[in-house]
This record gives structure tokens, sequence and C-alpha cells, in this order.
């Protein structure tokens, strides 16, 4: 018999199921309590409701449990979008999994499923996204909302670039990488150890915390990055790490004054480039490329890390670096049972189909035409 349980805070949750978040964070750093801590409190808006699903399954020959953090967005619920669940995630997230310990991954999708089915009321759309969609949960989850109702879309997020290191050290990595880039690392690094202008700091503790957090904000600010939709949850992310010993804070100075700056997260053998920014006015100097070798070489030589992640994008510089690429998808979980619901499987199940046929119509007239060419 399974039993359902709903919570509207992290503070909330009994014991059992703090674990499984303490579990899950082992394998995936945005899946455990400091990361949704956080975010829920320092990447939310006004208005916005936290709600944590959970299902326990007791039997005698076992227990099984299972978790998913999700929020509804008072911007995105109303009278006239309907009500929409999303998972607790956004911008800042580059993976998201529900948890779960003692059920394989189709048991955990049907019962969470079934626990966001039967809640009251009802909701138009679930929307939860950014997904590993080669890991046997997404096709779960797609199947368990199927299952409990739902009319599902899978849709893609964005590319995810890698490094798997192999067990190579630094030295043996880097002459891997494209003659180019090796170059241009090369050749800058040693113009700034000869102008003796230039330093390169990694913090990974208290010691000079908060110097390299304003050092890493007056790089951001100069920067071609757009201002942060929510300007305290860096700097808290960045202390958060510090304080769980897996903070990798890279700053480059020139005269004194801070030209490039990275935020990694280095845990359980996996570096996670997670923000990187340079001042546009020393874009001359590659102070950013260089920061990323110094950064890989402590990855790799002191971390010893078996992987790198670029976390989110196709930005193309990062093919140069990596060496693998996955992809993060989304799904939408319509109601065909509520008003709001039918409006968004026509919106996007109709509207995709159109689109397909009007390719369709349009590929045939141009064979068509070049056809009547030849």
């Amino acid at each position: 018999m399974t039993k359902v349980s709903q919570y509207v805070s992290f503070d909330q949750l009994p014991g059992e199921v703090r674990t499984l978040f303490t579990a899950a964070a082992k394998d995936c750093f945005f899946n455990g309590l400091p990361w949704f801590e956080l975010f829920s409190k320092y990447a939310l808006d006004e208005g916005d409701k936290v709600r944590i699903y959970c299902a326990s399954q007791g039997s005698s020959s076992g227990h099984g449990q299972a978790a998913l953090a999700a929020v509804e967005r008072a911007a995105e619920s109303n009278r006239f979008k309907g009500k929409k669940l999303s998972s607790l995630s956004n911008y800042y997230s580059s993976l998201f999994a529900p948890v779960w310990s003692g059920l394989n991954s189709w048991e955990a999708a049907r019962e969470l499923a079934a626990c966001i089915a039967q809640d009251t009321p009802k909701w138009d759309t679930i929307d939860l996204k950014p997904l590993d969609v080669s890991a046997p949960v997404f096709s779960a989850l797609e199947a368990g909302l199927k299952s409990a109702g739902f009319v599902v879309q899978t849709y893609f997020c964005f590319g995810n670039w890698y490094l798997d290191v192999g067990g190579r050290t630094f030295s043996q990595y880097f002459d891997g990488l494209p003659s180019t880039l090796k170059n241009t690392v090369t050749r800058k690094t040693k113009k700034l150890e000869k102008s003796g202008r230039a330093k390169v700091e990694i913090v990974t503790g208290a010691d000079g915390l908060e110097a390299a957090i304003n050092a890493y904000n007056a790089v951001y600010a100069q920067s071609w990055k757009q201002p942060e939709p929510y300007p305290g949850f860096v700097p808290q992310l960045i202390r958060t790490c510090a304080n769980l010993g897996v903070l990798r804070l890279g700053i480059v100075y020139y005269d004194d004054a801070p030209v490039a700056s990275q935020f990694w997260i280095v845990q359980n053998g996996v570096a996670l480039i997670y923000k990187l920014a340079y001042d546009e006015r020393f874009k001359d100097l590659s102070a950013g490329s260089i920061l990323t070798a110094t950064l890989m070489r402590h990855a790799i030589d002191v971390d010893h890390v078996r992987e790198v992640d670029y976390l989110t994008g196709d930005d193309s510089y990062k093919r140069d670096w990596m060496t693998g690429r996955r992809e993060r998808w989304g799904l939408l979980a319509m109601n065909p049972r509520t008003v709001h619901g039918l409006a968004a499987i026509a919106r996007h199940i109709a509207g995709r189909t159109m689109k397909r046929a009007i390719r369709s119509v349009f590929e045939r007239l141009s064979k068509i035409h070049r056809s009547q060419e030849a």
C-alpha cells in the first residue's frame, strides 16, 4: 500500500525523506538538500509555493520511497492560464530529477505521477525540466504521467558538453586539445607570467571567500552576461559550496583588478563548471581560457575527478575543452479533464502537428519546383 504525503517546505521533511535527498546529492549536486533549500529561499518569486510530493510504499519485501520537488509559480498559475506545476528548477538549474530509494525508476515515477494526479485542486499542466533524456527515469516519468491520465509532450531543453577524463593527467589531456586553443593558452600564459602583472587565485574555503565573491561580482558586472534574475542566489551558493568543501572559485587579477572569474563545484569525482565570466575590456589577455586551463589542472591533478561537466548550453567554445555531448529534455503533461488542460493540448499538440503539416507541404512544393526546373 502506498502512503502519499505533501510538504510545502524542506524544513517540514521527516528524517527519512531528507535522507533521500542527501543520498541523491552524491550522484548529482542539483538533487541535494543544500541546493533545493538554497533555491527555494533565494530563487523564487513572491507568491511561489513549494510542493514536495512523497510516496512511501511498504511491503513484506521491503520499504520504498520517492520524492519530487516542485513549485507552483504565482506568475504562471492564474485563472486565465490555469494551475501549472513546475519542477523546482529554472535558469540556474542544469539538471533535475526525482529522488527515490528501495524502488526502481519505473516504480518511483509511477508512484509520484499518481501523487501529483491525485492532488486537489487538479493541475492543468505539469512541466518537469531539465531531465537527462538518456536516463531510465525520463521514460518512466513520461509513462507514469500518461498512466495517470495526462497527455504528455517531450521537448528539447539544451545540450550538455562534458569531459571523460579517463584516468589521464592534465598534461596528457592538454596535449590532446585543439592546436589553436593549446597554443593560445600556452602563449598567453607565458606572456602574463613574464609581465609580472597578473596572478591567479583559487578559493576553496572560508579564507579570502568574501573578497573572492566581490571579485566575481565585479567581473560579472563588466562581462557580456545579463544581470542575474536573483542577485542573492549565486553569492549564497558560493558560500554554501565553501561550507561543504566543494567550492573552486577561480579569479584572475591583472594589476590587482579582477578580470576573469569562474565558479566550479567539485563533488564525488565530478567537476561542474557552473559560472564563468571575463571583463570584456581585457579580452585580449585570454584570461578566461587561462583560468579554465588552471582550474582544469586543479580538478584533474589535485581533485582527481573522473568527469568535468560544462553543464548548460551548446556554446561553441565548449567543444574545444570537452569530449562528449548529452541532451537535457523536458516533459510537459497536460490534463485532458480540465478546460485549461485541454487548451494547452490544443495549443501544443495541435500546434506541433500543424507545423509538421506546413513543413511537409513546403517540402513537396520544393520537390515539384526542382523537378520542373530539371
